[in-house]
């Protein structure tokens, strides 16, 4: 078995919508065998995606509006209000807007705008889609929670002489403390978060929306490439699922 490990939580984030501004939180309550709370709960559908929100199941992020495809969206800042359901968008060149995401003519006040800002680059038409009950789109099926070890970030940093920022890789939870690559070893292992216990469940395989600067919306390195090339795996952060519920926030404890 691995060395215990002793760390912190240093940051909590959540991504309404799928693709777009992860947002920052101040404390969360997992809850056993669901996902981190508000994450991924819409989607833009890109043309036709085949989702059937009466049977709903995993769809490849390909078919939505995500950074792997169009990185122009990180220029995008999005901030959600649980309260009223509303999501507020602002873009550089397009302004600002407020979308009710709790109706199909809300969502669809939304997709319009979208579809301004992406011009040519969306295939189209664009539908938002709110995710049915438990559901949520994630790019993986096991993507309850993200995790996401600084260490790791700073030590592939390191190894292409450039910084990078950790909203690359679009995680939950954020730890520091941790040796480098030590979530790798992660999955089968219980991990205690705050008052909540995790159970790792396999690395996170990157693709190419690591590449995108995220204060940019420029794709600007070649992240997939850098890991395979320094460390053989093309593997950053690790998936978990929530066994027993609680509270985590900000400099909590993370062991594993």
């Amino acid at each position: 078995m691995s060395a215990p490990l002793s760390g912190r939580v240093v940051g909590l984030f959540r991504h309404p919508v799928k693709g777009f501004t992860p947002e920052a939180l101040d404390a969360v309550f997992l809850r056993p065998g669901a996902h981190f709370p508000g994450d991924r709960r819409f989607a833009i559908e890109d043309g036709p995606s085949g989702f059937d929100p009466a049977a709903p199941a995993h769809v490849s992020k390909m078919r939505f509006t995500v950074l792997a495809r169009l990185p122009q969206i990180a220029a995008i800042r999005t901030r959600y209000d649980d309260d009223e359901d509303t999501l507020t968008a602002w873009h550089p060149d397009f302004g600002e807007l407020r979308a009710q995401m709790d109706s199909e003519a809300g969502r669809q006040v939304f997709a319009t705008w979208l579809s301004a800002v992406l011009g040519d680059a969306a295939r189209g038409p664009l539908r938002v889609l709110a995710a049915p009950a438990d559901h949520r789109f994630m790019d993986s099926p096991t993507g309850f929670v993200s995790i996401i070890n600084l260490a790791s970030v700073r030590d592939l940093a390191e190894r292409i002489g450039r910084p990078l920022d950790p909203a690359r890789f679009r995680g939950n939870i954020l730890v520091d403390g941790w040796p480098a690559w030590a979530e790798l070893e992660l999955a089968g292992r219980e991990i205690q978060m705050g008052e909540a216990r995790l159970s790792g469940l396999k690395p996170i395989t990157r693709c190419a929306a690591t590449h995108v600067d995220p204060a940019t919306g420029r794709a600007d390195a070649d992240l997939v490439a850098a890991l395979f090339e320094n460390y053989g795996h093309m593997d950053c952060g690790l998936y978990a699922e929530i066994t027993t519920g609680g509270r985590v926030a900000p400099g909590d404890p993370a062991a594993a």
